[in-house]
């Protein structure tokens, strides 16, 4: 288990402010802009240095999107994004070139994000050829060496991706994502798509990799067993929105939100003595679209607790113990 860091001592690296991220609706013959969808809804988090922050919520909430957003992958609708102290939301794409080494992402799916007639050495290496001015030998010694760092064989390195497991071809990507030396990665689900057996290794590998050169992860998932594993603070989405944000143990100890509640009563235990008076929370109905979420509360057509307020009153992000913020009119 990563040891707990305390957090406040540490500088910002990533901080993002009322980040918005939508998705025009266009309909009829002439295309007229009829609604948005809502990915991602007025969110706010910091990320401190050698930290790492879970973003968690159930597929469709917002948090693949929240995290290229980040990464400015997506030109946002509205918001302010810092790195490293410089905001890079409002950069063009040309500005932002200088500064993509400082920040990188793993993908979800190892397979759909390396390219398949590229050898291995060509898809560590081809961040170098865009980037830097190394000569073919550094660039060589360089793909070696990230070889060495994420555990595969540097006889491979000709090799191409259909001839690797789904868990060598995400240490592939993770060792293109470690090419330029960035400060700030976000993995995007990395173990979603891969084995149980495998799953274990590549975040081990994540959080050795984070030790030996002090990185700070975002790291996107659902699965919250892991989530526990891996992240110092956990910021719970559920349709565009945060819910909840604190430290792990405190999440995971005494959630505040509803929602949260409900998350965690469907992790399951390993120990059967630690399930005894814990009582599954089962959700009724389905998630409003993102298109038309509700006016007040988005959670407030499934919430168990819900009240009149939370129909027509949308509860801010508020610090409700030190660190511990939660968005709910219960509090």
């Amino acid at each position: 288990m990563s040891e707990h860091r305390p957090v406040t001592a540490q500088k910002p690296l990533v901080e993002v402010n009322g980040l918005k991220m939508y998705f025009p609706i266009h309909a009829g013959v002439l295309r007229r802009h009829v609604g948005d969808v809502k990915a991602v809804d007025d969110v706010s988090f910091t990320i401190y240095e050698g930290e790492t922050l879970g973003l968690v919520g159930e597929s469709g909430c917002g948090k693949s999107t929240c995290g290229r957003a980040v990464l400015r992958l997506y030109d946002p609708t509205a918001g302010s994004i810092r790195i490293d102290g410089h905001e890079i939301g409002t950069l063009s794409q040309s500005q932002l070139r200088p500064k993509r080494p400082l920040m990188q992402m793993v993908f979800q799916d190892p397979q759909a994000s390396l390219n398949s007639r590229m050898s291995v050495a060509s898809i560590i290496s081809e961040p170098l050829d865009e980037h830097t001015k190394m000569s073919r030998e550094e660039k060589l010694a360089r793909v070696y060496e990230l070889m060495d760092a994420v555990g595969l064989n540097r006889d491979f390195a000709n090799r191409y991706p259909h001839e690797f497991s789904g868990g060598q071809r995400q240490r592939i990507g993770i060792a293109r994502a470690l090419a330029l030396n960035p400060k700030f990665i976000v993995c995007d689900e990395p173990i979603a798509a891969l084995d149980v057996s495998i799953q274990a290794q590549v975040v081990n590998l994540l959080e050795d990799l984070q030790e030996k050169l002090g990185l700070t992860y975002l790291f996107i998932s659902h699965d919250l067993s892991m989530v526990r594993h891996i992240c110092d603070r956990v910021a719970v989405m559920y349709l565009g929105r945060i819910v909840e944000l604190a430290s792990r143990d405190a999440l995971y100890e005494a959630p505040l939100h509803p929602y949260t509640e409900a998350l965690l009563s469907a992790v399951p235990e390993a120990d059967p003595d630690a399930t005894e008076g814990k009582q599954r929370i089962i959700l009724k109905g389905d998630v409003p679209s993102p298109a038309n979420p509700p006016k007040g509360c988005n959670f407030c057509t499934r919430c168990p607790k819900v009240m009149e307020i939370c129909k027509t009153v949308k509860p801010e992000l508020k610090e409700h113990k030190p660190g511990h913020f939660a968005a709910c009119h219960l509090l």
